[in-house]
């Protein structure tokens, strides 16, 4: 099961993990508020499914709302989701291999829209 989970983190910030079967895909910064955490799972859903995909290891450019997969120091891939501001909202861990990066850059696209969010922050108010 696909889902956002807003989390606490350090120093009373928050963060967003998007999860599938609690398993972390993609996550972003610490927020200082709850507000911005939403704001970051709002930009999500509401821009991933129509997001191009750009292989910016492969010399590739975008703008708007995307995808980048990206490669790491390491040589490994990774994939990011960026704001059209050029803001990253998420990103994921390293792959061993591009498809890998693509597979979860695809997942999230096909399934971030309709993924239910969970507040799982010590300040949750029922």
């Amino acid at each position: 099961m696909y889902r956002f989970r807003i989390k606490d983190a350090a120093n009373g910030q928050v963060r967003v993990h998007f999860t599938y079967n609690a398993e972390p895909m993609v996550w972003s910064e610490n927020y200082a508020s709850k507000a911005g955490a939403t704001n970051c799972v709002s930009s999500i859903k509401l821009h991933a499914a129509t997001a191009p995909i750009v292989d910016v290891s492969a010399g590739e450019s975008g703008s708007g709302y995307r995808f980048e997969i990206v490669k790491a120091i390491n040589g490994q891939h990774f994939v990011r989701f960026v704001a059209a501001n050029g803001q990253t909202l998420v990103w994921s861990e390293t792959y061993t291999t591009k498809q890998n990066a693509n597979n979860c850059a695809r997942s999230v696209k096909l399934n971030a829209k309709d993924a239910a969010v969970f507040d799982e922050t010590r300040t949750y108010v029922a």
